[in-house]
């Protein structure tokens, strides 16, 4: 995706600033040489164009050796990028199998047993960007967030379903909260359900409620995550998790409107919007039969995929600038270098990684020595708490690398064994008070072998953590 600038002077008053309005992406065609379907062809109308057996595809083809979600290609500031979607028969660029490759004109597609041509054209998609660097508490300053910033206000006023895409750590939670806060639905209540954290055999409960003795255990009625949020939003967080056999229920009350509680036959009439997201490319999961393609279809009817900080990194000083004034206990402002240094990490965890980094940062109440411990400092650069650090022990270890994880390893296991100390146990608290989120807080203490990191007890009633940035 290339950047095709249009001019907008800034009021007065502010410094004479020119930002970008629109954006241009590659267009392309891809046409079937030979198979069942020679001769279709599909001309990209966005960003993606999908190729497969299922009728949601752009380009759909009856062979029977292709699958329902075979491959896609992606327009890039890198070029074309072709990606397999896990497909039964692989897919082959110039004869060779490849996951992902960028695509060139003239190199010959196969799929099942059909050969595609690829063919860049010379007219572009504009599509518009958005004036604003947030959404909310969503920050972004990059091409990538503010294309997806202008779409969302016309998403939020909407009751469409919406899901979102996205690695861990990229923020999908707290957009989701800021989608629902700038609906017509703001007023009713945001209900979270992480369909990773409840064990199956209550996730039917959790989600549509339950009668008076439905099961043991079941002393009172109680009101579901669909019932309970009646004029407002419900969040299916972590989605892929959702047990197979629940996906034709969920379908049913999605499709429906209409839920039944376990162990009655009385309808609940639903009033609620649904939000859903996802770590994983669900197209990938049908393919792999472990997520229901009707379920899939009815889901996707708006879809938003939140990059990774690594193909954002003019958004790393906005956010890191926002974190550090977020957690300093006065009005410090961070540091050019450190900024600099966190520009050019490739940050695997993303926004969630970037925010634990400046606290560190601020904890250790020396920047430099944090980056030291923890990325590598420039060259020269030390300080009396670096240079009294003991170099002959890490030496021992035999690597750099190994020696700069056993720092990072004893100052988070400590800091975790404080922090879940302080709030007697209870992970929801802990996360919010150390404002992280409370799977990755999990993750953490499962990690280091803590008390918690086992736990998968379920509480309705916590709270998204209030994270500011993503």
């Amino acid at each position: 995706m290339s950047a095709q600038p249009t001019l907008k002077k800034q009021p007065a008053e502010t410094a004479l600033v020119y930002r970008q309005r629109e954006c241009a992406i590659g267009r392309f065609r891809v046409r079937v040489l030979s198979g069942p379907n020679m001769g279709r062809d599909k001309v990209s109308d966005g960003q993606e164009l999908s190729i497969g057996s299922a009728p949601s595809n752009h380009l759909i083809l009856t062979d029977e050796a292709v699958s329902r979600h075979h491959c896609v290609i992606t327009a890039t500031d890198s070029g074309f990028l072709l990606r397999d979607l896990g497909s039964r028969n692989g897919t082959r660029l110039g004869g060779i199998n490849v996951l992902s490759a960028y695509v060139n004109p003239g190199v010959p597609l196969a799929i099942g047993g059909s050969v595609l041509r690829f063919e860049a054209l010379p007219d572009k998609i504009v599509e518009p960007l958005s004036d604003e660097e947030r959404f909310g508490r969503v920050l972004g300053q990059s091409t990538a967030m503010r294309r997806i910033f202008a779409a969302l206000p016309r998403i939020a006023s909407s009751d469409s379903t919406v899901l979102i895409e996205g690695e861990t750590g990229t923020g999908k939670s707290l957009l989701a909260s800021m989608i629902h806060e700038k609906s017509p639905r703001a007023k009713g209540p945001f209900i979270v359900i992480d369909c990773s954290a409840i064990p199956p055999n209550l996730i039917e409960s959790e989600l549509f409620g339950h009668a008076k003795g439905a099961f043991t255990g079941a002393h009172a009625a109680r009101a579901g995550a669909f019932e309970s949020a009646a004029g407002g939003t419900v969040f299916l967080d972590e989605l892929g998790e959702l047990p197979l056999d629940m996906q034709p229920k969920l379908l049913r009350a999605l499709e429906e409107r209409i839920v039944r509680r376990v162990g009655s036959l009385d309808p609940v009439q639903l009033d609620v919007r649904v939000i859903a997201a996802t770590n994983r490319d669900l197209r990938q999961e049908v393919n792999r039969g472990t997520f229901r393609s009707d379920l899939f279809y009815r889901l996707n009817i708006v879809r938003i995929r939140l990059p990774a900080l690594r193909d954002r990194r003019e958004d790393i000083p906005l956010l890191a600038s926002a974190f550090y004034s977020q957690l300093a206990r006065d009005s410090e402002t961070p540091p050019a270098k450190l900024l600099s240094s966190f520009a050019r990490h490739d940050w695997p965890g993303n926004v969630r990684e970037l925010r634990a980094a400046v606290e560190r940062a601020l904890l250790v109440q020396d920047p430099s020595m944090w980056f030291e411990a923890v990325l590598g400092a420039e060259a020269g650069d030390t300080t009396p708490e670096v240079q009294a650090f003991d170099y002959d022990a890490a030496l021992e270890l035999g690597s750099f690398r190994l020696a700069k994880e056993r720092v990072v390893a004893l100052w988070e296991r400590g800091y975790l064994q404080t922090l879940t100390g302080r709030h007697g146990g209870n992970l929801s608290r802990a996360a919010r008070a150390a404002r992280m989120d409370r799977n990755h807080l999990r993750d953490l203490l499962r990690r280091y072998r803590l008390p918690g990191g086992d736990s998968t007890h379920y509480e309705p009633s916590a709270a998204l953590p209030e994270v500011d940035g993503a």
